[in-house]
Protein backbone atom coordinates (compact mmCIF):
# COMPACT_ATOMS: atom_id res chain seq x y z
CA UNK A 1 0.00 0.00 0.00
CA UNK A 2 1.14 3.20 -0.95
CA UNK A 3 0.80 6.28 0.89
CA UNK A 4 -2.30 8.83 -0.49
CA UNK A 5 -0.45 11.78 -2.60
CA UNK A 6 -1.09 15.26 -1.41
CA UNK A 7 -2.91 17.24 -3.47
CA UNK A 8 -1.76 20.72 -5.14
CA UNK A 9 -2.34 24.19 -3.44
CA UNK A 10 -5.27 24.80 -6.13
CA UNK A 11 -6.95 21.41 -5.81
CA UNK A 12 -10.14 22.44 -4.13
CA UNK A 13 -12.39 20.00 -2.76
CA UNK A 14 -16.18 20.70 -0.91
CA UNK A 15 -17.29 17.72 0.43
CA UNK A 16 -19.51 18.70 3.30
CA UNK A 17 -23.01 19.27 2.33
CA UNK A 18 -24.76 22.03 3.82
CA UNK A 19 -28.15 23.86 3.56
CA UNK A 20 -31.33 23.15 3.44
CA UNK A 21 -31.78 21.83 0.38
CA UNK A 22 -28.54 18.92 1.40
CA UNK A 23 -30.50 17.99 4.49
CA UNK A 24 -33.64 17.38 2.42
CA UNK A 25 -31.48 15.16 -0.01
CA UNK A 26 -30.07 13.25 2.70
CA UNK A 27 -33.65 13.11 4.56
CA UNK A 28 -35.47 11.55 1.31
CA UNK A 29 -32.61 9.17 -0.07
CA UNK A 30 -32.76 7.96 3.64
CA UNK A 31 -36.02 7.65 4.25
CA UNK A 32 -36.84 5.83 1.22
CA UNK A 33 -34.00 3.23 2.01
CA UNK A 34 -32.16 4.03 -0.92
CA UNK A 35 -28.35 4.76 -1.66
CA UNK A 36 -26.14 7.36 -3.82
CA UNK A 37 -23.03 6.68 -5.91
CA UNK A 38 -22.19 10.46 -4.47
CA UNK A 39 -22.18 8.24 -0.94
CA UNK A 40 -20.73 5.39 -1.43
CA UNK A 41 -18.00 6.21 -3.95
CA UNK A 42 -16.94 9.23 -1.90
CA UNK A 43 -17.53 11.80 -5.10
CA UNK A 44 -15.86 14.72 -4.30
CA UNK A 45 -18.80 16.73 -5.55
CA UNK A 46 -21.23 15.26 -3.40
CA UNK A 47 -21.88 18.27 -1.24
CA UNK A 48 -22.19 20.57 -4.40
CA UNK A 49 -24.57 18.50 -5.62
CA UNK A 50 -26.80 17.71 -1.93
CA UNK A 51 -26.46 21.47 -1.62
CA UNK A 52 -28.34 22.07 -5.18
CA UNK A 53 -31.07 19.39 -4.66
CA UNK A 54 -29.86 16.72 -6.59
CA UNK A 55 -27.86 12.90 -6.02
CA UNK A 56 -26.91 10.31 -8.22
CA UNK A 57 -29.53 6.93 -7.61
CA UNK A 58 -27.45 3.93 -6.61
CA UNK A 59 -29.36 0.64 -7.16
CA UNK A 60 -29.38 -2.92 -6.33
CA UNK A 61 -27.60 -1.91 -3.09
CA UNK A 62 -24.33 -0.73 -2.03
CA UNK A 63 -22.21 -3.81 -2.17
CA UNK A 64 -20.40 -4.57 -5.82
CA UNK A 65 -19.53 -7.80 -6.97
CA UNK A 66 -16.14 -6.35 -8.65
CA UNK A 67 -13.04 -4.95 -6.94
CA UNK A 68 -12.32 -2.18 -9.12
CA UNK A 69 -8.82 -0.51 -7.61
CA UNK A 70 -10.15 2.80 -8.28
CA UNK A 71 -13.48 2.49 -6.67
CA UNK A 72 -14.40 3.26 -2.86
CA UNK A 73 -17.77 0.99 -3.25
CA UNK A 74 -17.71 -2.18 -0.88
CA UNK A 75 -16.95 -5.29 -2.62
CA UNK A 76 -18.85 -8.56 -1.45
CA UNK A 77 -21.61 -10.59 -1.61
CA UNK A 78 -24.64 -8.59 -1.68
CA UNK A 79 -27.69 -9.86 0.51
CA UNK A 80 -29.93 -6.83 0.28
CA UNK A 81 -33.69 -7.16 -0.27
CA UNK A 82 -34.87 -4.90 -3.91
CA UNK A 83 -38.37 -5.16 -3.37
CA UNK A 84 -39.79 -2.10 -4.62
CA UNK A 85 -36.71 0.38 -5.41
CA UNK A 86 -37.96 1.46 -8.42
CA UNK A 87 -40.94 2.64 -7.11
CA UNK A 88 -38.85 4.20 -4.22
CA UNK A 89 -36.46 5.73 -6.48
CA UNK A 90 -39.07 7.32 -8.26
CA UNK A 91 -40.81 8.56 -5.23
CA UNK A 92 -37.61 10.11 -3.97
CA UNK A 93 -36.74 11.89 -7.51
CA UNK A 94 -40.58 13.38 -7.27
CA UNK A 95 -39.80 14.42 -3.90
CA UNK A 96 -36.73 16.15 -4.63
CA UNK A 97 -38.61 17.80 -7.60
CA UNK A 98 -36.21 16.50 -10.02
CA UNK A 99 -36.63 16.41 -13.78
CA UNK A 100 -33.40 14.79 -14.94
CA UNK A 101 -32.30 11.66 -12.65
CA UNK A 102 -29.64 9.61 -13.30
CA UNK A 103 -29.47 6.34 -12.13
CA UNK A 104 -26.45 4.16 -11.87
CA UNK A 105 -25.56 0.70 -10.08
CA UNK A 106 -23.06 -1.69 -8.63
CA UNK A 107 -22.07 -4.30 -10.77
CA UNK A 108 -24.04 -7.66 -10.07
CA UNK A 109 -22.69 -10.96 -11.84
CA UNK A 110 -24.33 -12.74 -9.61
CA UNK A 111 -27.42 -12.24 -10.72
CA UNK A 112 -29.15 -13.84 -13.73
CA UNK A 113 -29.16 -10.97 -15.79
CA UNK A 114 -26.58 -9.00 -13.88
CA UNK A 115 -28.87 -5.93 -12.84
CA UNK A 116 -30.75 -5.11 -16.43
CA UNK A 117 -34.06 -6.16 -15.25
CA UNK A 118 -33.65 -3.79 -12.17
CA UNK A 119 -32.51 -0.38 -14.40
CA UNK A 120 -35.78 -1.05 -16.42
CA UNK A 121 -37.73 -1.10 -13.72
CA UNK A 122 -36.15 1.66 -12.51
CA UNK A 123 -37.26 3.79 -15.75
CA UNK A 124 -40.25 2.54 -16.20
CA UNK A 125 -41.59 3.46 -12.28
CA UNK A 126 -39.86 7.03 -12.69
CA UNK A 127 -41.42 7.93 -16.09
CA UNK A 128 -44.73 6.71 -15.02
CA UNK A 129 -44.52 8.95 -11.41
CA UNK A 130 -42.83 12.01 -12.72
CA UNK A 131 -44.23 13.48 -16.08
CA UNK A 132 -41.89 14.62 -18.90
CA UNK A 133 -38.71 13.41 -17.19
CA UNK A 134 -35.76 12.47 -18.45
CA UNK A 135 -33.52 9.43 -17.52
CA UNK A 136 -29.54 9.11 -17.45
CA UNK A 137 -28.96 5.19 -17.09
CA UNK A 138 -24.78 4.83 -16.08
CA UNK A 139 -24.57 1.07 -16.64
CA UNK A 140 -21.82 -1.74 -15.95
CA UNK A 141 -20.76 -4.02 -18.91
CA UNK A 142 -23.56 -6.75 -18.37
CA UNK A 143 -20.67 -8.85 -19.28
CA UNK A 144 -20.98 -8.16 -22.73
CA UNK A 145 -24.36 -9.27 -22.68
CA UNK A 146 -26.75 -8.02 -25.27
CA UNK A 147 -29.42 -9.40 -23.81
CA UNK A 148 -28.83 -7.15 -20.48
CA UNK A 149 -28.25 -4.40 -23.08
CA UNK A 150 -31.12 -4.28 -24.74
CA UNK A 151 -33.48 -4.81 -21.86
CA UNK A 152 -32.40 -1.41 -20.43
CA UNK A 153 -32.71 0.26 -24.08
CA UNK A 154 -36.07 -0.45 -24.45
CA UNK A 155 -37.24 0.56 -21.44
CA UNK A 156 -36.33 4.34 -22.94
CA UNK A 157 -33.06 6.12 -21.04
CA UNK A 158 -32.61 9.32 -22.47
CA UNK A 159 -29.20 8.69 -22.09
CA UNK A 160 -27.20 5.88 -22.12
CA UNK A 161 -24.02 6.54 -20.32
CA UNK A 162 -21.20 3.54 -19.65
CA UNK A 163 -17.67 4.66 -18.84
CA UNK A 164 -14.45 3.33 -20.62
CA UNK A 165 -13.02 4.46 -17.46
CA UNK A 166 -9.01 4.60 -18.57
CA UNK A 167 -6.62 3.37 -20.88
CA UNK A 168 -6.44 0.12 -22.43
CA UNK A 169 -3.35 -1.03 -21.10
CA UNK A 170 -4.29 0.01 -17.70
CA UNK A 171 -7.66 -1.49 -17.59
CA UNK A 172 -6.86 -5.07 -16.36
CA UNK A 173 -4.43 -3.25 -13.97
CA UNK A 174 -7.58 -1.12 -12.76
CA UNK A 175 -11.40 -2.40 -13.25
CA UNK A 176 -12.07 -6.02 -12.02
CA UNK A 177 -13.36 -8.40 -14.96
CA UNK A 178 -13.72 -5.89 -17.09
CA UNK A 179 -12.15 -5.19 -20.72
CA UNK A 180 -11.34 -2.39 -22.29
CA UNK A 181 -12.50 -3.71 -25.82
CA UNK A 182 -15.67 -4.80 -24.54
CA UNK A 183 -16.53 -2.12 -23.02
CA UNK A 184 -16.19 -0.34 -26.59
CA UNK A 185 -18.50 -3.00 -28.15
CA UNK A 186 -21.16 -2.31 -25.68
CA UNK A 187 -20.97 1.69 -26.22
CA UNK A 188 -21.49 0.75 -30.64
CA UNK A 189 -23.78 -2.26 -29.71
CA UNK A 190 -26.00 0.48 -28.11
CA UNK A 191 -26.23 2.46 -31.04
CA UNK A 192 -26.93 -0.07 -33.14
CA UNK A 193 -29.76 -1.46 -30.51
CA UNK A 194 -31.21 2.22 -30.37
CA UNK A 195 -29.81 5.01 -32.43
CA UNK A 196 -31.78 7.64 -31.07
CA UNK A 197 -30.76 7.34 -27.74
CA UNK A 198 -27.05 9.64 -27.10
CA UNK A 199 -24.08 7.58 -25.91
CA UNK A 200 -21.57 9.02 -23.26
CA UNK A 201 -19.03 7.51 -21.81
CA UNK A 202 -15.76 9.26 -19.09
CA UNK A 203 -12.29 8.47 -18.43
CA UNK A 204 -10.38 9.26 -15.42
CA UNK A 205 -6.62 10.66 -15.74
CA UNK A 206 -3.81 10.60 -13.29
CA UNK A 207 -3.76 6.45 -13.37
CA UNK A 208 -0.05 6.15 -14.94
CA UNK A 209 -1.47 7.05 -18.99
CA UNK A 210 0.28 9.03 -21.30
CA UNK A 211 -1.64 12.07 -23.40
CA UNK A 212 -1.01 9.84 -26.90
CA UNK A 213 -2.68 7.00 -24.95
CA UNK A 214 -5.84 9.31 -23.74
CA UNK A 215 -5.91 10.43 -27.77
CA UNK A 216 -5.70 6.87 -28.77
CA UNK A 217 -9.20 6.12 -26.56
CA UNK A 218 -10.75 9.52 -27.56
CA UNK A 219 -10.60 8.10 -31.02
CA UNK A 220 -11.55 4.67 -29.73
CA UNK A 221 -14.87 6.61 -28.83
CA UNK A 222 -15.61 8.37 -31.27
CA UNK A 223 -15.35 5.71 -33.82
CA UNK A 224 -17.88 3.55 -31.93
CA UNK A 225 -20.34 6.90 -31.82
CA UNK A 226 -19.84 8.01 -28.40
CA UNK A 227 -21.49 11.78 -28.75
CA UNK A 228 -20.43 13.03 -24.98
CA UNK A 229 -17.62 12.19 -22.84
CA UNK A 230 -16.68 13.46 -18.99
CA UNK A 231 -13.04 13.80 -17.97
CA UNK A 232 -11.80 14.01 -14.80
CA UNK A 233 -9.36 13.63 -11.97
CA UNK A 234 -8.63 10.18 -10.21
CA UNK A 235 -8.60 10.36 -6.83
CA UNK A 236 -7.01 7.82 -4.24
CA UNK A 237 -10.27 7.30 -2.08
CA UNK A 238 -8.13 4.86 0.25
CA UNK A 239 -4.57 3.15 1.10
CA UNK A 240 -5.65 0.35 -0.49
CA UNK A 241 -6.62 1.75 -3.90
CA UNK A 242 -4.66 2.41 -6.81
CA UNK A 243 -2.48 5.47 -6.37
CA UNK A 244 -2.31 8.98 -8.08
CA UNK A 245 0.69 9.06 -10.48
CA UNK A 246 0.22 12.40 -11.02
CA UNK A 247 -2.40 15.38 -10.87
CA UNK A 248 -3.61 17.21 -14.26
CA UNK A 249 -3.25 21.10 -13.65
CA UNK A 250 -6.27 22.41 -15.15
CA UNK A 251 -5.16 23.92 -18.68
CA UNK A 252 -4.62 20.07 -19.22
CA UNK A 253 -8.03 19.43 -19.21
CA UNK A 254 -8.63 22.37 -21.59
CA UNK A 255 -6.54 21.04 -23.65
CA UNK A 256 -7.99 17.00 -23.37
CA UNK A 257 -11.08 18.53 -23.94
CA UNK A 258 -10.21 19.99 -27.26
CA UNK A 259 -8.22 16.73 -28.33
CA UNK A 260 -11.64 14.62 -27.62
CA UNK A 261 -13.49 16.97 -29.72
CA UNK A 262 -10.87 17.04 -32.44
CA UNK A 263 -11.47 13.32 -32.23
CA UNK A 264 -14.84 13.58 -33.48
CA UNK A 265 -16.57 13.98 -29.87
CA UNK A 266 -19.48 16.00 -29.58
CA UNK A 267 -19.55 17.32 -26.48
CA UNK A 268 -16.79 16.81 -23.70
CA UNK A 269 -16.80 18.22 -20.18
CA UNK A 270 -13.31 18.42 -18.81
CA UNK A 271 -12.04 18.97 -15.59
CA UNK A 272 -10.54 17.95 -12.34
CA UNK A 273 -13.59 17.49 -10.44
CA UNK A 274 -15.78 16.50 -13.79
CA UNK A 275 -17.24 13.12 -12.87
CA UNK A 276 -19.88 11.03 -14.69
CA UNK A 277 -23.07 12.66 -13.99
CA UNK A 278 -22.14 15.95 -12.74
CA UNK A 279 -24.21 18.33 -13.79
CA UNK A 280 -25.76 16.06 -16.54
CA UNK A 281 -29.19 17.35 -16.77
CA UNK A 282 -27.36 20.88 -18.37
CA UNK A 283 -24.36 18.62 -20.09
CA UNK A 284 -26.74 16.62 -22.23
CA UNK A 285 -28.07 19.75 -23.78
CA UNK A 286 -24.87 20.54 -25.01
CA UNK A 287 -24.00 20.20 -28.66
Amino acid sequence: MRDLQRKPDWFKIHRLAVGPRASEVLRTVASHGLHTVCTSAACPNKGACFSEGTATFMILGDVCTRACRFCNIDTGRPREDFLGEAERVADAAATMGLRFVVVTSVCRDDLADEGAGAFARTLFALKDRISGVRVEVLIPDFSGRIDCLRTVLEAGPDVLNHNLETVEWLTPRIRSKARYRRSLEVLRSAGELAPRIPRKSGLMVGLGETRDELRASFSDLASVGVERLTIGQYLQPTRRHHPVVRYYPPDEFEDMRMEARAAGIRAVLSGPLVRSSYHAGTFVEQR
